[in-house]
């Protein structure tokens, strides 16, 4: 299981979510093989004023990726990787400008569809 919480700018990404979607699927597709049809994201976009960082432009864009413990360290290097060099590609963001955070918790303390984490059949590999 993997959640996607995007932070940034209202007045900049907006009308530009579908791509940032698309654009860090496709790599979670890519690095960690993800099925497709698997896509949790939530844009929690702020006015100017409620984002902060005077060391950043008004581009400025935090990803925040919670996921399942079990990935190794290469693997999300990968995908950091992946996600730096897709975004500069397909929404001309500077490194400069992304942030990527992932958190990780035992499939134990999730819930969903009704059972705990670690009692899903998952189609996808958790351990890479």
């Amino acid at each position: 299981m993997t959640q996607i919480k995007f932070y940034g700018r209202r007045d900049v990404w907006s009308d530009l979510r579908q791509e940032i979607s698309d654009t860090v699927h496709d790599c979670l597709v890519e690095a960690w093989r993800l099925p497709s049809n698997k896509r949790f994201h939530r844009f929690l976009l702020m006015d100017a004023e409620d984002l902060i960082c005077p060391q950043r432009s008004e581009r400025y864009l935090i990803v925040e990726i919670i996921c399942f413990l079990g990935r190794t360290d290469e693997a999300k290097r990968d995908l950091i990787r992946t996600l730096f060099a897709r975004t500069q590609e397909n929404l001309d963001l500077p490194a400069e400008d992304l942030e990527i955070v992932i958190l990780e918790a035992p499939m134990v303390n999730w819930g969903i569809r009704g059972l705990p984490g670690d009692q899903l059949a998952l189609t996808y590999p958790v351990t890479l």
